[in-house]
């Protein structure tokens, strides 16, 4: 359950680390698994400046304070299975998209729910290390 002024951490190569959610994009109060918010840029990797190239090493430069759409891959409040299981991870996590809703990085460095594939985010479950 993600809401306004929630932290998430940023599991994605983009160069941004944490992230605060300002919106969640469905326009309920509360946000899961699958689902699209607005997150403002809390903490992102220093910026590095090469032979006058812009970097952060990944090759996106993402800077402390922007605007991006993201998309929650994990939550700390539980998520019911159709089986009947429980889901929970041990943190609140999302990857940052670009405006056409496409993951903004190139990689995804961390386990994501498989509620994803059922919402029909088969590129992010494809960059994924693992589904659980």
């Amino acid at each position: 359950m993600i809401q306004l002024k929630t932290v998430l951490n940023v599991i994605d190569n983009s160069g941004a680390l944490l992230a605060e959610c300002i919106r969640v994009a469905h326009g309920g109060q509360f946000g899961g698994i699958g689902d699209q918010i607005t997150v403002v840029i809390k903490k992102a990797r220093p910026i590095i400046n090469v032979q006058g190239k812009t970097s952060t090493g990944s090759g996106l430069a993402i800077r402390k304070g922007e605007v991006k759409k993201a998309l929650i891959v994990r939550t700390r409040k539980e998520t019911r299975r159709p089986d009947g299981r429980y889901i929970r991870f041990d943190d609140n996590a999302c990857i940052l998209l670009n405006n056409k809703l496409e993951p903004l990085a190139t990689r995804i460095l961390g386990v994501v729910g498989a509620e994803l594939r059922g919402k029909k985010w088969g590129k992010v479950v494809s960059l994924a290390p693992r589904v659980i």
